[in-house]
């Protein structure tokens, strides 16, 4: 007997997604579009110079309540929630009791509550570990009922500005309550692609209309998700389940940064999250891997899964992520290679269909990052 398919979900922007032309693919149990009819190039380049339109709301989103729920998420994640400001928004990484990374997300102090976004594929799991461990003093609402949209390129700002002046004065990593045209909507100054832009949460029955008035703005266009996806692989952003997983630690996915001073060691609130004394003890010792990016010779794009090897054929990582960067007019990937390759400019091989492949080990992000701090 074979197990019922699961249904595929819709977003609240699933008919407009259609008229548009949008090309719809499964992805994470959501009916989403991939590309429009301008095609993937296009629409990188457009989101690149311009303004694009996502439709992120098969992310979940999750409002935490109690006083109690700054120090609870604490337990969960090495990050400085319990002095995070209100309006301010900090990336989050919840971990296991071995230092591997459950999911990534974004945490906002949005004052009488966190906002917390979560990834999609991780959303029931994500939601299932917050209830588990956060305790009696903190609530757990799911947003069901709101879309997520993601406004993001060098021309965001000044879109967003006309419907809602009150975004123009946010700094990237701040958010606020704000209306947008007649919508009440929570904006914060984020997003995926390592461009200046705007994620938007909307009430689901706003959301269609509040996506048109935006997309009559000239400078705005539709994106799917192959753009988001080579935006973000170019601006050197991980991709849960891909580049970090149960696997990979923080210190070993190249996230340092995101782990908060005072939550290390030598901090204020040192430890107390999953598997902190893993991860401290990789702060002392090191890593043995650690990810790095690559930029492949020739203009062959290197996938997800091919094997690194050194001069000598032997073994030393792997490709997580790969692919075109439009902007760059070249192949990028990131991956995986022993502590000894991790330098800029080392150069590794790829085993592509069976032959080596020459690429070197690069900085990240590929692309300058044009995040709005003010």
């Amino acid at each position: 007997m074979t197990a019922p398919e699961t249904e595929t979900k819709t977003t609240p922007l699933n008919a407009l997604h259609r008229e548009l032309g949008g090309r719809m693919v499964p992805f994470a149990g959501y009916d989403m579009p991939v590309q429009f009819p301008a095609g993937i190039l296009k629409e990188h380049l457009h989101t690149r110079t311009a303004a694009g339109l996502f439709d992120v709301s098969h992310m979940g989103q999750v409002r935490l309540h109690g006083g109690g729920a700054a120090l609870a998420m604490e337990a969960l994640v090495p990050v400085d929630v319990a002095e995070l400001e209100p309006g301010k928004q900090r990336y989050a990484l919840f971990t296991n009791a071995a230092g591997g990374i459950l999911d990534d997300l974004m945490i906002t102090n949005a004052g009488d509550h966190l906002f917390v976004v979560v990834n999609a594929a991780c959303k029931d799991q994500d939601i299932a570990h917050m209830r588990a461990h956060l305790g009696g003093g903190v609530s757990l609402e799911v947003l069901d009922d709101r879309a997520l949209l993601a406004l993001q390129g060098p021309q965001a700002a000044a879109v967003l500005a006309r419907l809602a002046p009150a975004a123009a004065r946010l700094l990237f990593m701040t958010g606020a309550a704000m209306e947008i045209g007649g919508a009440p909507c929570y904006v914060t100054r984020s997003g995926y692609t390592g461009e200046d832009g705007f994620e938007i949460s909307v009430p689901s029955g706003l959301a269609e209309a509040l996506a048109r008035r935006l997309l009559a703005e000239p400078e705005v266009a539709p994106i799917g998700l192959g753009a988001r996806d080579s935006l973000r692989l170019e601006a050197g952003l991980c991709l849960y389940g891909h580049d970090i997983d149960t696997t990979t630690t923080p210190l070993e996915g190249a996230l340092a940064w995101a782990l908060s001073k005072s939550r290390r060691a030598d901090g204020a609130r040192p430890g107390g999250y999953p598997g902190a004394e893993t991860i401290f003890a990789q702060f002392e010792n090191g890593v043995t891997r650690r990810r790095v990016g690559l930029r492949p010779e020739g203009r062959a794009p290197v996938r997800e899964g091919a094997e690194l090897v050194d001069g000598e054929g032997r073994r030393i990582g792997a490709v997580t992520s790969g692919g075109f960067g439009p902007s760059l007019g070249a192949p990028v990937a990131m991956g995986y290679v022993e502590k000894a390759y991790v330098k800029a400019d080392t150069a590794v091989q790829a085993m592509v269909r069976g032959k080596p492949l020459a690429l070197t080990v690069a900085k990240m992000p590929f692309v300058q990052q044009n995040y709005y701090r003010g």
